[in-house]
């Protein structure tokens, strides 16, 4: 079955002034869309692939999947971890997930400080990324670039923040500070807890 591209869980304006209408038109309709259609593209050729005992192929098709398979991953966790300021955004985490933030990070500060850091850094395009480490049972900020390089397996991401360009250009141009910042008013705790609940 074909990936689909969801419908954002609000509407393209909710969540201004912190992120404008035209940018979340662009992004969602525009850049997600691609990254499914990419996807399906690699999918339906590695299958045809695999169908045809034929590889020569194999590392481009790869490559193609890896990088529009995490954008589009990684945008369905970004947008509902959105939600309007003053209804649902902005804040800071509450009961379990802030219990875990407080003793994997010292405090809620540290933890902000560090995942506003990470994705200031980001090296180009990527994302930093909040993320459940099974292994030892902890809570990891990460950045990621290109989507997938420079990051960790075994890992399960619960909140995301895209710094692509085309996530902020044309309200921020090139102060991603700035973006990054405001993006904090808008972070839906409630979502990002129901996805440490689903670990």
């Amino acid at each position: 079955m074909a990936h689909e591209l969801p419908p954002l869980p609000y509407a393209y304006n909710a969540l201004e002034p912190y992120i404008d209408e035209q940018t979340m038109r662009l992004h969602h309709d525009i850049h997600h869309k691609a990254y499914v259609t990419g996807l399906n593209a690699a999918e339906e050729k590695l299958a045809l692939a695999v169908q045809n005992g034929d590889f020569s192929a194999v590392k481009a098709l790869m490559k193609e999947a890896a990088f529009h398979g995490s954008g589009h991953l990684l945008h369905c966790i970004f947008w509902n971890n959105m939600a309007p300021p003053g209804n649902g955004g902005g804040g800071e985490p509450t009961g379990s997930l802030a219990e875990k933030i407080n003793k994997d990070f010292g405090s809620f500060k540290n933890f902000k400080s560090l995942f506003t850091a990470a994705a200031n850094a980001v090296e180009g395009s990527g994302w930093g990324i909040l993320a459940h480490r099974k292994i030892d049972d902890k809570l990891v900020v990460l950045q990621s670039e290109k989507h997938q390089q420079l990051t960790q397996w075994g890992v399960t991401p619960i909140l995301v923040l895209d710094v692509w360009e085309h996530a902020y250009y044309l309200k921020y141009q090139n102060r991603r500070a700035e973006y990054v910042n405001a993006w904090w008013e808008v972070v839906n705790w409630s979502n990002v807890q129901l996805n440490y609940d689903s670990i």
